[in-house]
């Protein structure tokens, strides 16, 4: 794209929006192989945007095996600065039930089969992650949130757990002893590889369903875990088109120069390959 977009990174029914003018879809490549699918590309409110099913149109991947390094780097690569990560969530709060909206600031790392960075032998480096969520980003997001008649809330923490299996009782009681929001199986390796990117990153949890700490009066059907999905796409996508014209009046951030010292390998040592396929991460 010739200026910059909006990335959005979801299920493949948030592109399926009022308004958004889908001008083609790209299949790009990166030095880690395919991303989860073609990047859709369109105008919503005269903004570029870029979206991208996390799982593949008809989500056929499961959360493991998300390819998300090449997933971010395709962001990069076609002029995304900031990324809007929509999820779905399980409530470790009462206060959160099903249909409320989450804009968590910090994550918990529980994943263990990936790689989530972009540094590898060849090229060492080292960024901030104390504060994983773009503040500036996550602060319109909120309010976009708002504007669009969602009950959200508004900080927290995100447990990220490998899946695919849910968490056994035992652990989702001491994630809530760890004062743990909401419960996910994606974000956090977005989270780690966009600010490696110098990319801004935010998400937008929508809650589905209590985790299995909360012991329901009466069973949860699919059929009611569907119903509450379809709704909160359809909120997720008012979300979006309220958040567009915000972020002209966002805050300034750092995200984009996070990795600008990050590198400590001494230049001369650098294969020459791994320069040229990292040189749009880190110049």
């Amino acid at each position: 794209m010739s200026e910059k977009a909006l990335g959005v990174i979801g299920g493949s029914g948030l592109y399926q929006m009022e308004g958004l003018d889908v001008t083609e879809k790209v299949a790009i490549e990166t030095p880690y192989g395919s991303p989860s699918d073609e990047i859709i590309l369109g105008k919503l409110r005269g903004k570029n945007m870029a979206f991208l099913p996390r799982h593949g149109a008809g989500h056929f991947i499961p959360p493991s095996e998300i390819n998300f390094r090449a997933n971010i780097f395709a962001m990069k690569k076609i002029g995304v600065e900031k990324i809007i990560s929509v999820s779905a969530v399980g409530s470790m709060k009462e206060e959160y039930p099903p249909g409320h909206f989450v804009v968590p600031d910090q994550f918990i790392d529980r994943t263990h089969r990936r790689i989530s960075t972009f540094f590898t032998t060849g090229m060492v480096g080292h960024v901030s992650l104390a504060d994983p969520i773009c503040k500036a980003t996550g602060k319109v997001l909120f309010q976009a949130a708002e504007k669009a008649g969602a009950t959200v809330h508004k900080g927290g923490t995100y447990i990220c757990i490998e899946g695919p299996q849910f968490s056994t009782r035992a652990e989702s009681n001491v994630y809530r002893q760890w004062g743990v929001d909401v419960i996910g199986m994606t974000n956090v390796t977005e989270a780690k590889l966009a600010r490696e990117a110098g990319l801004c990153y935010s998400t937008l949890a929508l809650v589905t369903d209590y985790d299995c700490w909360h012991i329901e009066e009466e069973p949860v059907t699919l059929e009611a875990v569907l119903e509450i999905m379809h709704k909160n796409v359809e909120r997720a996508q008012m979300v979006v088109n309220e958040l567009v014209p915000m972020l002209e009046n966002a805050d300034d951030c750092v995200c984009a120069s996070s990795s600008k010292q990050a590198v400590v390998t001494d230049p001369s040592k650098i294969p020459e390959k791994l320069k040229n396929d990292l040189s749009i991460l880190f110049g």
